[in-house]
């Protein structure tokens, strides 16, 4: 297998598609292997050596824009895995292909390099380990965290088995039943100390996915990490400053080798040590989503499926009205309320984000437009929400009440395929 060097890697960055094959998390910035500087080589894309295991690898390929007839130059910590990557790219109809062995020496160098703006937010399962095992890790600096097993109504999920030093946190204690907006400031404040967490707490959140069905009389109760990421969206609102998730949830830590446990442990109440809401323009209600519509500078973005968008179906079992807000963007988060296949790599973990990124430019969604995210009740408004803010979107928001609400007050909807 041909190498490349470093100078004509540089020269020549226009002609190639660059391959990244390190793990999602040194993508997006983390420092795994020593480097001065975290992040990957510019317009790289991500395609992580743990996927060769699984059989859609080719798919995945693909849906990259990753053809043929491309240049590519695939790089690593390791240059023996970089090979076996390339071997399988031969099998699969690649003839122009390259390693690049040197990393490291483009990290020294100071050569252009990009990075998730807010990556200290998305941690591996390494990092948590870490964490767990010293009570210190990298970038963390602080004297006390809070580890969330989240899950809607379901306590037999975190008894099932947690990660160590995890605690139960209902996604009911954070929103409400009968609208399913977040609670009200002072039953933040309440929820949130009596989870032992202050405004000054890292706490990172994580939940089990389950392959939940729409036909279940209570299927969030098996998405556990879309429900921890409407916890992160509630808890970032309320003001807690360092809020992180473990990226793939508890998948990516069974991935990695680490065990769970069925033993809980004591939360000891705290006080929150600020007025909640902290950051209140990370939610949208009705009277603003409506402004937003009006506005060609803003965004209301739907995050639904496409039968959802068109009207074919509710999407949700307690959601009688179907159709969308007219002038709202198509999100597009997969299948059905409860997935987000277009958000999420196979494992879990977030998707690259320059792919989310160009796919919301081609909508109109662009960072310094105000976009106020939804669904129908906020989860995948709150996980869409989460990407953006990754990025460093400081303009984003949730629109809190989604189509339940705006359903539920007889205001304008749309059914059938946009005219544009």
């Amino acid at each position: 297998m041909k190498s490349i060097s470093t100078d004509e890697l540089l020269e020549n960055m226009h002609r190639y598609k660059i391959i990244d094959i390190r793990s999602v998390d040194a993508y997006n910035g983390w420092k795994e292997n020593g480097e001065n500087t975290g992040g990957h080589i510019k317009s790289a894309k991500s395609l992580p050596y743990k996927w060769l295991s699984y059989i859609d690898w080719i798919e995945i390929v693909r849906s990259k824009d990753i053809l043929p007839q491309d240049k590519l130059v695939i790089y690593g910590y390791d240059s023996e895995n970089a090979e076996e990557v390339a071997r399988m790219f031969e099998k699969a109809g690649y003839t122009d292909l390259s390693i690049y062995p040197s990393f490291f020496e483009w990290v020294e160098r100071d050569l252009p390099m990009d990075r998730l703006e807010r990556y200290q937010h998305l941690v591996s399962p390494d990092w948590l380990n870490q964490l767990i095992t010293t009570d210190n890790a990298p970038e963390y600096d602080n004297d006390k965290y809070v580890i969330c097993h989240c899950h809607y109504r379901n306590p037999e999920d975190y008894e099932e088995g947690h990660i160590p030093g995890s605690i139960p946190l209902d996604t009911n204690s954070l929103e409400s039943e009968d609208t399913w907006n977040r609670r009200l400031p002072e039953e933040l404040k309440d929820a949130l100390e009596n989870a032992g967490i202050s405004s000054d707490t890292t706490v990172i959140v994580y939940g089990r996915f389950s392959y939940p069905k729409n036909d279940d009389p209570f299927p969030g109760s098996s998405a556990g990490h879309l429900g921890a990421m409407r916890c992160a969206f509630i808890m970032l609102y309320a003001g807690v400053k360092d809020v992180k998730i473990l990226n793939g949830g508890l998948q990516s830590w069974l991935d990695a080798g680490y065990n769970v446990t069925t033993e809980p442990i004591t939360v000891n109440k705290v006080s929150f040590g600020a007025n909640i809401p902290l950051n209140p323009k990370l939610a949208v209600d009705l009277e603003e989503a409506k402004e937003i519509l009006s506005d060609p500078d803003k965004n209301l973005v739907s995050v639904r499926s496409w039968r959802e968008y068109i009207g074919e179906v509710s999407g949700y079992n307690y959601i009688e009205k179907k159709g969308r807000i007219p002038g709202s963007v198509f999100g597009d988060c997969g299948t059905d309320a409860y997935h987000m296949e277009n958000y999420r790599n196979l494992d879990h973990t977030m998707r690259e984000y320059h792919e989310i990124e160009d796919k919301w430019k081609e909508l109109g969604i662009t960072p310094e437009k105000r976009n106020a995210f939804y669904c129908g009740t906020g989860w995948r408004g709150s996980e869409a929400f989460l990407n953006a803010w990754l990025m460093g979107w400081d303009n984003a928001a949730v629109f809190d009440g989604g189509w339940f609400e705006w359903s539920n007050n007889d205001l304008p909807f749309e059914t059938g395929v946009p005219e544009q």
